[in-house]
């Protein structure tokens, strides 16, 4: 049987990953895309953590390629589609993966510093932005594509850190609005909110900061209303699949949560 995205070309932005004991949201879904069939352009700040990726799938047997790209500009942003264009002539995907908390200074609202407001602001959502804004219009022309952001539950429930939340509430506006103002285009755009995940992205910074790594991950897993322990980055992976997928084609403008129940005792 043909892969779920078979032929399809896809961009994964933060297919790269913080390194650390598991695997990334963007990572596993970068490999998972390429094992059902899609040619993956694997973007990230660093070269080496997307070659990485790129690595991993080619062991597969996958089609991809690293580009390295600090998405909170435009030249960057512009230039990954270019890539992808020159090397795949087409862009059916674009997964938005990047973000952060603490590991770019996040704190409560009367601690935060404006300079590290800035730097979340810009990373988080000016950057998913910027990629929408470069890959739409090769969208449009091909009368197609899917785009996935990755906002957070935090966006919708409780969460100590200011930056974070507003940016990834922020995310969802900013998938609505482009779900409405690309539906005619048959392009559909919509949002994952993974809710405790235990990557690299979400422990490793913490961990740097002081806290025990056994008692990080044993407190979060305590936290999961499923009866289970924390979701991965395959959860992650196996939601945009599913949207990325012929299988959502009349799913636009949603943001699901991904998350063990979590959002619901909040």
């Amino acid at each position: 049987m043909a892969g779920r995205v078979e032929g399809k070309v896809a961009i994964v932005v933060g297919g790269g990953q913080t390194p650390g004991e598991t695997i990334g949201n963007g990572r596993a879904t970068a490999m998972l895309l390429g094992r059902e069939g899609a040619r993956v352009l694997v973007v990230d700040r660093s070269l080496e953590r997307a070659q990485e990726t790129v690595d991993l799938m080619g062991e597969e047997g996958a089609k991809a390629s690293a580009f390295a790209a600090d998405i909170t500009g435009p030249e960057a942003n512009r230039s990954m589609v270019e890539a992808c264009l020159e090397r795949y002539s087409r862009i059916d995907i674009l997964h938005n993966n990047v973000g952060a908390s603490v590991a770019l200074g996040d704190a409560e609202a009367t601690a935060l510093e404006p300079e590290a407001f800035d730097t979340i602001v810009a990373v988080n959502l000016k950057g998913m932005w910027l990629s929408c804004k470069y890959a739409l219009p090769v969208m449009r022309d091909q009368g197609s594509g899917s785009i996935v952001n990755i906002s957070s539950v935090a966006a919708i429930a409780s969460y100590p850190f200011v930056g974070y939340k507003t940016t990834k509430a922020g995310v969802i506006a900013l998938t609505e609005n482009l779900a409405m103002a690309n539906a005619g285009h048959n392009i559909r755009v919509n949002a994952i909110l993974p809710g405790l995940m235990n990557t690299p992205m979400a422990i490793e910074a913490r961990v740097q900061a002081g806290a025990s790594r056994e008692e990080l991950i044993a407190a979060r897993d305590r936290m999961v209303p499923l009866g289970r322990k924390m979701g991965s980055g395959w959860d992650v992976a196996q939601a945009a699949l599913f949207l990325h997928s012929d299988d959502a084609s009349f799913i636009t403008g949603v943001s699901l949560r991904v998350d063990g129940g979590g959002a619901l005792t909040r």
